[in-house]
């Protein structure tokens, strides 16, 4: 089954916690600090898989989650570093947050690799905060916390070219007349539902993949007939075959049919409607083709003189010809084949990749949303975020010098400011999750 989109939750590793460990050898009476750092989190990482085709695999497992780092040791033994989890995607994969919907990933060629999000860091080890005043550091530092997140994944496919037009025009036909494709072929609207690939063998040059786009309607680009799910796959084609029923036979005017659906294409992504095409006029064997081509030949070429300076790049191609086939006998088909091969070898593979946006990694908390500070009903300062958490799992509020290096750090990062804005008197609770102790200057 072709399956385009899915979501999907990810975890990097948690950073493993520095220890409090001191030096104990014989004839050592007083060994210095040597507790290890915790090692890192495993990143997650999506890569290329060109053994893939669909995102069906995301059906059956949601949730992907990399290995925390191992815990700090004695002797400055720092913790092993968190196995990455790499998740394996289709090329043309593009990987979003589910939330804010920001561009992590556009995954285009083979074997690319993206960390999507970096595992926390592992937490110091009491070694490092050992100073001339204070020689036996009785704390070490909590390893960060890895980032949790949904993703949206949406897949655009990387075709060479891309079959469009109205529904029941014959573009399965097409494809199947002149690829290995089996796509299901009846006279009936929305046969194709999903977009079907197949290879193309090249007479003259290399084998290229051409992709039937389920039938476009009026109204696809603001989503009507599933639009918007179609007209993605038409984003990264480097060349457009524009099927056309030019016998009329569902009452349809050709050329009208031309002008809608580029109009379509046009509103859903302005670079689509210059996006060079090659004209299919399909069924020219019924009644009423001959009369119907002349007329189409005839504004067809009145609308690329009004649009010249538009499809200018298509012209020196050679694209925006009319071929006429009639795909069930294969009438045509081969000259059509062959001028599509001729015109691809002169666009440069590089056009298939479309810049995006500017992309994102993310990261554990580091200096952004440090806290935040709530009143509960019960007249207590609750103050939660991953920092703070972090910074009070890595205190030891009964040793005098791991409280007074709390005091320091809560001050320096504002909290305490935060906590004097909002009224906190001498005497108040503070509550950072399971750890409370009274407020005073």
């Amino acid at each position: 089954m072709f399956i385009d989109r899915a979501k999907i939750f990810i975890k990097s590793g948690k950073g493993g916690n520095g220890i409090v460990s001191f030096r104990r050898e014989k004839y050592i009476a007083a060994g210095g600090p040597d507790g290890g750092d915790g090692g890192n989190g495993g990143n997650v990482i999506f890569t290329v898989d060109e053994n893939e085709t669909t995102l069906a695999e995301f059906r059956f497992k949601r949730k992907y989650a990399a290995g925390n780092g191992a815990d700090g040791g004695a002797n400055k033994c720092k913790g092993k570093r968190g196995e990455n989890i790499v998740v394996k995607v289709p090329k043309g994969t593009i990987v979003r947050d589910s939330v804010t919907g920001r561009l992590i990933a556009d995954l285009t060629s083979k074997d690319q690799q993206v960390i999507v999000a970096k595992g926390g860091k592992g937490g110091l080890g009491n070694m490092h905060f050992a100073t001339s005043t204070r020689q036996v550091p009785n704390f070490a530092r909590a390893g960060e916390e890895g980032v949790e997140m949904e993703l949206s994944l949406e897949l655009k496919l990387l075709a060479d070219v891309g079959l469009v037009g109205f529904p029941n025009v014959g573009k399965s036909t097409l494809l199947s007349v002149t690829t290995g494709a089996k796509p299901e072929i009846a006279d009936y609207h929305f046969t194709t539902i999903v977009p079907n690939l197949g290879v193309v063998f090249g007479v003259y040059g290399p084998s290229f993949v051409m992709a039937d786009i389920p039938g476009l309607i009026e109204g696809a680009s603001d989503g009507l007939g599933l639009g918007h799910q179609f007209l993605r796959h038409v984003e990264r084609t480097r060349l457009i075959v524009h099927v056309i029923d030019i016998s009329g036979s569902e009452g349809r005017d050709p050329f009208e049919d031309f002008l809608l659906i580029n109009n379509e294409l046009s509103k859903y992504n302005g670079k689509l409607a210059a996006r060079p095409q090659i004209i299919a006029v399909n069924k020219i064997d019924m009644p009423g083709a001959e009369e119907n081509l002349e007329i189409f030949k005839k504004k067809f070429d009145a609308w690329l003189k009004e649009h010249n300076d538009d499809v200018a790049d298509g012209l020196e191609k050679g694209a925006w010809r009319i071929f006429e086939i009639c795909a069930p006998i294969s009438h045509g088909t081969k000259e059509l084949i062959a001028y599509v091969e001729s015109v691809l070898g002169k666009m440069p593979v590089a056009e298939m990749e479309q810049p995006g946006e500017e992309y994102i990694v993310y990261s554990p908390e580091e200096e952004e949303n440090l806290f935040e500070v709530n009143v509960a009903e019960d007249g207590a300062y609750e103050v939660t975020g991953k920092w703070i958490k972090g910074v009070v799992d890595s205190t030891n509020l009964y040793d005098n010098e791991s409280a007074q290096y709390f005091q320091r750090l809560i001050r320096k990062k504002g909290l305490v400011a935060e906590l004097e804005r909002l009224g906190i008197q001498d005497g108040d609770l503070v509550r950072i999750y399971e750890t409370e102790f009274e407020f005073y200057r």
